[in-house]
């Protein structure tokens, strides 16, 4: 049974982070999906990537990051970094007394809804893919799924750079995913959220006929989802407001996400966390 809330609590924002850029992929589809919605992110642009850390130093951030997101008065806080869900949704949820919703278990349902052969593709961060968080969440919804991991470690580096169709990108995309393609997966989950930047390049070195699983896109549907059965969803008929903040360069945040976006508007602060 949802909660009886109040109008400003209706109105306060959906919180969203992520080690970089990557997250305006989320961003993207929660604003398709619940145009009325306030959202304020965080991009951790002074430590990206997550990825190679160790587990600890992410646990580190991922508190750091979510408080910061405290403080700006969210109603849910959505991690829009693989790596983060992989190794510390848990301990967030038990830390704070607010909805979180990751990235792995939404994957993994788009992922079941959409394989026919049951041989999934799984690529990440080297922290995502050594974690398993996929493997193990698939494997719990249907034990025969093959379940074929690869890290793509220089995926994230060249999606911050903007090259999202460039011959580099194409090059590296082959080789990452030559292995994927001779285990002839039909579905691939895209397991971080800068990779959905990097479509085109993936889709065309995996083939056509092979599903790309856009974890942050099914992270938003049970968003959605979420604040509906709380009665938290946004009833404002004002314009929504769209809050981004970053711990470093905002200049080149601002350009990408003003392309990705597509908001010639967007307004960025830098911050530091304290």
């Amino acid at each position: 049974m949802s909660r009886a809330w109040s109008i400003s609590q209706k109105q306060k924002s959906i919180g969203v982070f992520d080690s970089g850029i990557g997250g305006l992929t989320v961003v993207h589809a929660l604003m398709q999906h619940l145009p009325s919605e306030n959202i304020t992110y965080f991009g951790d642009t002074a430590r990206v990537p997550y990825g190679s850390k160790s587990a600890e130093v992410v646990r580190e951030y991922a508190f750091e990051d979510t408080r910061f997101l405290m403080q700006q008065g969210v109603k849910i806080v959505v991690v829009a970094c693989n790596t983060v869900s992989a190794v510390a949704i848990d301990d967030l949820k038990a830390q704070f007394d607010i909805p979180i919703i990751g990235m792995i278990d939404p994957g993994a349902d788009a992922a079941q809804r959409a394989t026919k052969s049951g041989r999934i593709g799984v690529i990440g961060t080297l922290a995502t893919i050594a974690s398993e968080s996929y493997a193990r969440a698939l494997h719990q919804r249907e034990k025969s799924y093959e379940v074929i991991s690869k890290p793509c470690p220089l995926f994230v580096p060249l999606a911050e750079e903007g090259w999202t169709d460039h011959p580099v990108s194409q090059m590296v995309a082959d080789e990452y995913l030559s292995e994927l393609r001779q285990n002839e997966i039909d579905t691939l989950i895209l397991g971080c959220t800068h990779y959905p930047i990097l479509r085109r390049v993936i889709q065309r070195s995996v083939g056509e006929d092979v599903t790309l699983i856009d974890s942050g896109e099914a992270a938003a549907r049970e968003v959605e989802q979420l604040l509906r059965e709380e009665d938290l969803l946004n009833t404002s008929s004002d314009q929504p407001n769209y809050s981004f903040f970053v711990s470093d360069v905002p200049q080149k945040f601002k350009q990408l996400g003003q392309i990705f976006l597509n908001r010639p508007d967007l307004r960025v602060t830098k911050v530091h966390l304290a």
